[in-house]
């Protein structure tokens, strides 16, 4: 009896081992190149990382409930056409808990960046709202954190990175 007492013990220890180093690997690792990702915005176009080859892109998950949040986009919104022609892209992804698309789609129709309703990529857990990726223009990710960001934090981050020449393709 003991003996399969401690053979369960070993296999939960080593299933929640392997469990935290699965969920360890979904969230992409700075300084590697972003993992792949497909959106479908709220006007219907369909995007993946491929598309913003030699850009700088925000990728943005935020929610309508989050007061940090309704600060946070339109500050990104004002700072995406600032500095669009510098390369700069951002996709804001709402989140499922959210509202329903129809009720966002006036807000997606004033906003100059893109709000995505469908999102597909390794970039989760997303364990609180704001979460910002970075991603620069060779594709690798720069800048992964929850939180809101003042305008201090995207000019600290990003003109660098809008600094840097894009890759030869």
């Amino acid at each position: 009896m003991r003996h399969g007492r401690r053979t369960i013990l070993v296999f939960c220890l080593l299933a929640t081992l392997a469990g935290e180093v699965f969920a360890a690997s979904k969230e992409p690792p700075i300084g590697k190149p972003a993992p792949d990702f497909h959106v479908t915005t709220f006007d219907g176009t369909k995007l993946s990382l491929a598309d913003f080859k030699g850009q700088v892109l925000v990728v943005n998950f935020w929610a309508t409930w989050c007061t940090p949040c309704k600060a946070e986009l339109p500050m990104l919104d004002a700072y995406y056409k600032a500095q669009q022609k510098a390369g700069l892209k951002v996709l804001a992804v709402t989140t499922e808990d959210s509202l329903p698309p129809s009720q966002l789609k006036k807000l997606a129709a004033v906003l100059t960046i893109p709000m995505v309703r469908l999102f597909r990529g390794d970039y989760g857990p997303i364990k609180a709202v704001p979460t910002n990726y970075v991603i620069d223009r060779a594709g690798v990710l720069r800048y992964a954190k929850a939180g809101a960001w003042t305008l201090d934090d995207l000019n600290d981050i990003l003109v660098p990175l809008l600094r840097e020449e894009a890759p030869a393709i």
